[in-house]
């Protein structure tokens, strides 16, 4: 979601709290010091940690020089990356990504213009997308480089995808026993680094599909196939959700039980192609014991008129693009594998892009100076309004208001007079389709209040 700059200030604060919280007995653990340490165990050369001390202090006191907004991006780059030496985890390998966090940062709020949050820029020399995070600043983000070098592929530009190619493999950090596209921004609840699945299987499907491209199977297929380490392992260190009937790859390395089903068949399709272009026994094991467990998962999203986004610790419907987006890995699926479980979900939520939303009111009969709760039924995620009327005039409306699918009430403040009223109900769903619904709602009369003396009649003339 992209906020505007009043929004992002708000949460600035937030999220360098979360991004740079440190833990127990640490307190003076930063990236500067971790540099050190690792220096001195002989983790890292001399070379090396004087190139990423360096770019962590311009960084650093560049954000006290400048002011406003800059200070608060530039500033929460610094305070993301201090976060992750916090929690221990800066290591050799992740020192690249972090070391050109810290540069690009520096160099986007001393010379470029400000962003809102959500914005996705590159820079003049490179391929590299980075996504403006409010109070963190710019940052990497693996699943829209990987979807960036798909497109290059699919374009057939391979000068352009050979030289982010080369920019995107030594991005890549030891973790799970293999080789990561990692987060290092906060995010969700979720402390970096932290991976996904989604962004995962698009990384090994992009990969090797421009290594075919370029020839280069040699010198890329195996730094690729350290790719499948999340995919074995357990979250939080993978992506591995085992159910009974095979493997759930999780969005979210650090939300196992949020199970947001687009995220998880992208995962599928990526394994799937990575183990067609290399042939790779391990990787095709992975795909089949996740395809096992989506068999069973995909039908449980389909609530018969649209999609739901998650399950598990949320449940969802999801948002127009989400819906599309997953109709499209569906239809990825089901022309890879022709499997009638995909195929089916593909035709469904193709088939709910143009299906009106199905309402119907429950409520019959109402009191009179009552404020009365109208019932209905809603089969889609859908804008939802009311008018009452009686005898063709129009006594009450109330705009229209976003509902999920399922039994929902809206509030009608009855009048005073009994009588036959016709409610009508309207639902516009995402996709635009409409649907309109009369009742005929009976006005039972007010009911007396205990205590209530009967009104008198007009008094008797003498």
């Amino acid at each position: 979601m992209s906020l505007g700059w009043s929004s992002s200030w708000v949460c600035a604060a937030l999220a360098i709290a979360l991004s740079g919280a440190l833990a127990p007995g640490a307190e003076a653990r930063t990236f500067g010091t971790e540099l050190t340490r690792l220096q001195r165990e002989g983790a890292i050369d001399p070379d090396t940690a004087a190139a990423s001390r360096d770019a962590y202090r311009a960084a650093r006191d560049t954000a006290r020089r400048v002011s406003g907004a800059r200070r608060v991006e530039l500033g929460g780059a610094v305070r993301t990356v201090d976060g992750i030496a916090a929690r221990g985890a800066v290591t050799p390998s992740r020192l690249p990504a972090l070391t050109l966090t810290l540069e690009r940062n520096r160099e986007w709020w001393t010379t470029r213009e400000l962003l809102r949050s959500g914005a996705r820029v590159s820079f003049p020399d490179s391929e590299l997308v980075w996504q403006m995070i409010g109070g963190q600043g710019l940052q990497l983000h693996p699943l829209a480089n990987f979807g960036k070098l798909n497109a290059l592929w699919a374009l057939g530009r391979s000068d352009r995808a050979a030289a982010m190619l080369d920019e995107l493999l030594p991005l890549a950090a030891q973790r799970a026993g293999g080789l990561a596209w990692e987060y290092y921004f906060a995010f969700g609840g979720g402390q970096p680094p932290w991976v996904s699945g989604l962004a995962q299987g698009t990384a090994l499907q992009a990969i090797t599909r421009v290594a075919t491209m370029l020839g280069r199977q040699a010198d890329v297929f195996p730094v690729a196939a350290q790719g499948l380490g999340v995919f074995r392992t357990p979250a939080p260190d993978g992506v591995a959700v085992a159910t009974p009937e095979g493997t759930h790859y999780a969005l979210y390395s650090f939300a196992p039980g949020l199970r947001v089903i687009n995220g998880f068949v992208q995962a599928l399709v990526g394994l799937f192609d990575y183990a067609q272009l290399t042939g790779d026994a391990t990787a095709q094991a992975l795909y089949q014991a996740g395809e096992q467990a989506a068999r069973v998962e995909v039908p449980l999203y389909d609530t018969g008129a649209w999609s739901l986004y998650t399950r598990g610790t949320s449940f969802h419907e999801s948002d127009l693009s989400y819906h599309v987006l997953l109709r499209d890995f569906m239809s990825n699926l089901c022309r890879r594998t022709s499997e009638p479980v995909y195929c089916v979900a593909d035709a469904h939520f193709t088939a709910y892009l143009t299906t009106p939303p199905a309402l119907r009111i429950r409520t019959t009969q109402a009191r009179a100076r009552s404020l009365t709760a109208i019932s209905f039924d809603l089969s889609k995620i859908a804008q939802v309004g009311m008018v009452v009327s009686r005898d063709g005039r129009a006594v009450y409306s109330r705009a229209a208001t976003t509902f999920a699918y399922g039994t929902h009430t809206l509030s009608w403040p009855v009048p005073s007079e009994p009588g036959l009223y016709t409610v009508r109900i309207g639902a516009k769903d995402l996709a635009g389709n409409t649907a309109v619904v009369d009742a005929a709602v009976r006005v039972l009369p007010a009911k007396k209040r205990p205590g209530a003396k009967a009104a008198r009649g007009p008094a008797l003339r003498r």
